[in-house]
């Protein structure tokens, strides 16, 4: 079982939230992404978001924490650092972590890992959720190719993660650090390599997911992309489970995927999650980054309030229920299993009352 519901969602759990939703009132998020930098140290050949060109853009600390201490106060409860860029690079991450965790939200990090230092990890592993770090790969030389980076980077990455995991232990932190392969045709050998390897350093999960093809991403390498015979490799990483090391294996997300379906004609989700870039932009969607269409405004030019109420937000929410195509989405978008449990609720099957 996957008690971390990666491959489902967790919206059931805000039932108020949901509650005030139906009923058409204003709702804050409750999730939020945000990119603290829009610089990566890599180069990974699956990179969805390699259109937003890797920019030199840094959040500045005290505004963000300004803002973020005001989403708190509006009802947001966790913030994922990730984003265009990779959030390790950014000069001040570990003062940013530690501040969003004392305005009373909680804090997750995706990283590649390369960063993930002793003396970083000693600021913020006390003060995080979860950490995931992608690896792409169970040997240094396929590594190098998919992350387009040393081989040496490979090694690194697992010698950060080891000390991190001994210094969970040592201070009783409850930091769960996890890490996370996107299975494609040049890693389809390794998963078991890397979840051996894993559960070795003492990783608490490893997540074996498919690629979904960004719509504006420049890559198209993995377009064509099918899972249909991947299924059975579940039973083979599987073996490496024990009651203190999970594989979340998402098959489910790959049948999605191959099934190439939704059932639901429009998206409800974007009240409940928003995405802030690493220019401070504020974003409905992390699908259509670039497109003003569901560009909110900016968090150096307006409080979070101002933005979350403003005119722009409302034509932006107007058009997606009204005119977008979610077929022209992204395929198994962050938000898709959110959008199939809203479209339920508003539009419920027969015999609903035979629980």
């Amino acid at each position: 079982m996957d008690r971390y519901r990666i491959d489902s969602h967790k919206l059931f759990y805000h039932v108020s939230r949901v509650k005030d939703w139906l009923d058409g009132k204003l709702i804050y998020p409750i999730y939020a992404e945000i990119a603290a930098t829009g610089q990566c140290n890599q180069r990974c050949t699956f990179c969805a978001l390699d259109y937003m060109g890797y920019e030199n853009k840094s959040q500045d600390k005290d505004v963000l924490l300004k803002r973020l201490s005001e989403m708190a106060k509006l009802g947001l409860k966790s913030v994922m650092y990730a984003g265009e860029g990779e959030p390790l690079i950014h000069k001040q991450i570990g003062d940013i972590v530690v501040g969003t965790k004392k305005a009373g939200i909680d804090v997750a990090i995706t990283t590649n890992g390369v960063n993930l230092h002793k003396a970083l990890a000693e600021q913020i592993l006390g003060y995080t959720t979860w950490i995931k770090t992608s690896i792409n790969a169970g040997t240094k030389e396929t590594y190098a190719k998919i992350h387009r980076a040393s081989p040496s980077a490979f090694e690194r990455v697992l010698k950060n993660l080891s000390y991190a995991v001994e210094l969970k232990k040592r201070e009783g932190y409850s930091c769960t650090l996890g890490a996370q392969m996107v299975l494609l045709e040049e890693n389809a050998s390794e998963p078991a390599i890397l979840a051996r390897r894993a559960k070795d350093i003492g990783l608490d999960y490893l997540v074996i997911k498919p690629f979904s093809q960004h719509p504006m991403s420049h890559g198209r390498r993995y377009e064509d992309l099918r899972y249909g015979g991947y299924y059975d490799m579940e039973r083979e990483v599987k073996k490496y489970e024990d009651k203190n090391f999970k594989i979340i294996f998402r098959g489910y997300t790959m049948k999605k995927l191959d099934e190439n379906g939704r059932y639901y004609d429009r998206c409800q989700a974007l009240p409940f999650w928003v995405y802030i870039d690493a220019g401070g932009n504020v974003w409905g969607c992390s699908a259509y980054l670039g497109d003003e269409r569901f560009l909110y405004g900016n968090i150096y030019e307006n409080t979070f309030e101002e933005i979350w109420t403003g005119e722009r937000r409302r034509k932006s929410l107007e058009m997606v229920a009204k005119s977008l195509d979610t077929t022209s989405c992204r395929k198994n978008c962050r938000l898709d299993e959110i959008n199939r449990y809203l479209w339920d609720l508003k539009n419920p099957t027969e015999h609903v009352n035979f629980i």
